[in-house]
């Protein structure tokens, strides 16, 4: 349940005390979000907002930039002057972010948490301020959403759960060993999605898939092939049928891991997620089995429907009964689906 605080389209935004609003995840196949009564309320009403995107990444990864033009458009179609800061994933860098955008008294704050365990301060400051804040892609932890009004981005514990059952299905009867590769450490994603394949594992086919090992390859293509290679090297290559990688950065690199031993991926059951540019082609080639589609421009639009409904009270572009939680749809991507139009790479 999240302690909302929902400012009016008035001069008084900022003054408007927090109510509670209850929120309940929405499903992630349901439609894209309609944003007309959106657009057609800013054309009336005419105001414009100010809001702080405090990101931990831009142009600098290749996900923040096509997650920024979606939400720089959108920002100005609902008169919303954006000011984005990178802290590049250093959470004490984030911190002085956010006490720079609290003191500056914005209308909101758009809020990507660099790490979640150190996130609860900011929130407390902007809390306190009566600034509403919208988490986008990287929830915060569940002790911690009173603090905020809403979230929209990735089920992240759904994608790690659909890239365990798209493993289950290709080992089927069979049983294999493999390893796992993480995000970076203390990252809400990299937890919930590590969380959601092993737990996913566990109820569905525990006797089929063993996890041998798992290492973090903070979302880092050359960190994650050192990584696969020590886990090789740990618990035999004999051993391993298959891996599974946070997101298609890692699993590329771990591909290169088994590559530099001379072994062919298309040997082994390997599932990810992402079905970005580099993972798309390589579920292609048969080298990746399986991915889970992620749209970083749906992702980069809706955090700026996600705080307009903060600062206004706008509960018309949601996607279930109270706003508070926006899914992005993430289908699964395999040889049978890799080149259709819906699940085109972005980034």
């Amino acid at each position: 349940m999240r302690n909302s605080r929902i400012g009016l389209a008035t001069a008084s935004l900022i003054a408007v005390a927090g109510l509670t609003l209850s929120g309940c995840a929405a499903d992630a196949e349901t439609e894209a979000v309609s944003t007309d009564s959106a657009e057609e309320t800013a054309t009336t009403a005419g105001d414009t907002y100010e809001v702080y995107a405090l990101l931990p990444q831009g142009n600098d990864q290749p996900y923040g930039t096509t997650y920024l033009p979606p939400m720089e458009a959108k920002a100005a179609e609902l008169g919303i002057n954006l000011t984005i800061t990178n802290s590049e994933y250093d959470g004490d860098k984030q911190a002085s972010e956010c006490e720079v955008a609290v003191a500056a008294q914005p209308d909101g704050i758009i809020l990507w948490p660099a790490l979640a365990d150190t996130i609860r301060p900011c929130l407390e400051a902007a809390n306190a301020a009566g600034i509403p804040v919208w988490i986008t892609n990287a929830d915060v932890n569940p002790e911690d959403t009173e603090l905020t009004y809403g979230y929209s981005g990735t089920d992240s514990y759904g994608q790690g759960a659909a890239s365990a059952e798209m493993m289950c299905e290709f080992v089927g009867d069979n049983s294999i060993g493999i390893i796992q590769i993480n995000g970076l450490t203390g990252n809400s994603v990299a937890t919930l999605r590590g969380n959601g394949f092993k737990e996913t594992i566990a109820s569905t086919c525990p006797d089929n898939v063993e996890i041998l090992a798992e290492q973090p390859g903070n979302w880092n293509k050359d960190e994650s092939q050192i990584a696969a290679s020590e886990m090789l090297t740990a618990v035999g290559v004999e051993n391993v049928g298959g891996m599974y990688a946070a997101d298609d950065s890692m699993v590329a690199g771990g591909i290169d891991a088994f590559k530099a031993r001379g072994l062919d991926p298309k040997d082994y059951i390997i599932t990810s997620i992402g079905n970005t540019f580099l993972g798309n082609p390589l579920v292609a080639s048969g080298e990746l089995m399986g991915t889970v589609f992620q749209s970083s421009s749906w992702d980069g639009e809706n955090a700026v429907v996600g705080i307009y409904r903060a600062m206004t009270g706008d509960t018309s572009l949601g996607r279930d009964d109270d706003g508070s939680v926006l899914y992005m749809p993430n289908p699964k991507v395999t040889i049978d689906n890799w080149d259709a139009a819906d699940v085109t790479p972005e980034w």
